[in-house]
């Protein structure tokens, strides 16, 4: 219940500060018009079992089985796991830094919520944001179960697979990328 609570409560702090992106803003397939779905950009609805797409097909073994068993028994409380961004192309990545950048006047702030080519592991495969909010709060409360861990406090919708989280629970959170030190490089 404490869990979810402070789920529920830091979605509703982040969508009200001032400054930060609506969740479309940031992860919307529509960057411009040059990301396409070869480069892992995301039309609504796709779901992890949507293997056809490469932002989901991409994603590292381990972690696309993990989302699908945790999709797989949320069903049951009636909850769907939706993918608005997994896998993505360092061409992607690059536009999506270019537009924060823009967005938000610097490089530092950009980096709040974008990573580099570099350093995002979402060009890995390693990372997947996953949308509306009934299935991030199931996955709050539930996803350490499946080695399902939310990252930074400031991005409710990011899993990255910490399989150690199965039998310790998930880590503390960052409070956002810049915290993180795989993020330093």
């Amino acid at each position: 219940m404490v869990v979810v609570t402070a789920a529920i409560l830091g979605t509703l702090v982040y969508r009200s500060a001032s400054s930060a992106p609506s969740l479309g803003e940031v992860l919307s397939g529509d960057h411009g018009g040059t990301a396409t779905e070869a480069d892992g950009a995301l039309p609504d609805g796709v779901t992890v079992f949507d293997d056809h797409y490469p932002g989901v097909a991409n994603l590292d073994p381990e972690l696309l089985q993990a989302l699908r068993d945790a999709a797989t028994d949320a069903a049951d409380d009636g909850v769907e796991f939706y993918v608005n961004s997994g896998w993505r192309s360092p061409e992607y990545q690059n536009q999506l830094l270019r537009e924060a950048i823009s967005k938000y006047g610097s490089e530092e702030e950009a980096a709040r919520w974008v990573a580099t080519v570099d350093t995002s592991p979402h060009v890995a495969g390693a990372a997947v944001d996953i949308g509306r909010f009934d299935a991030t709060a199931w996955l709050s409360e539930n996803g350490a179960k499946y080695g399902l861990c939310q990252i930074y406090r400031n991005e409710p919708w990011h899993y990255e697979l910490r399989p150690a989280a199965i039998d310790r629970g998930c880590p503390p959170l960052y409070a956002d990328p810049t915290h993180d030190p795989r993020m330093q490089q």
